[in-house]
């Protein structure tokens, strides 16, 4: 059993920056697929960035040199930076762990909103 609290959401005007965090209630250094997805109003939750076979990261396409995963295992923390935001990046963002056998896990979220 993983709880993970997502933080750092908020406001911000297209261009600007934020950086999500997420708190794990495990050591995380055992976890090897982990990343961050978003779920917009009237969307389906989409991948936006992923570290899996604890070596190999990916982007969606349209956050490709925008955003930037992370992690720092000795704080069971998880970090998404994302630089110059847009309106189409406004979406709830939700921290998720897989742990194997069907051992997956999710954040409640925290919300992004992107203005123009």
């Amino acid at each position: 059993q993983v709880q993970l609290v997502e933080s750092g959401g908020g406001l911000v005007q297209a261009g600007g920056s934020l950086r999500l965090s997420c708190a794990a209630s495990r050591n995380i250094f055992s976890i090897t697929t982990m990343g961050w997805y978003r779920q917009a109003p009237g969307k389906q939750r989409e991948l936006v960035a992923r570290i899996s076979g604890g070596a190999y990261i990916d982007y969606a396409d349209s956050v490709k040199g925008r955003f930037a995963i992370s992690r720092d295992s000795a704080k069971n923390t998880m970090y998404l930076q994302m630089n110059s935001l847009k309106p189409e990046d406004t979406a709830v963002y939700y921290c998720n762990v897989d742990l194997g056998g069907s051992r997956v896990y999710w954040g409640q979220g925290t919300q992004v909103t992107v203005s123009s």
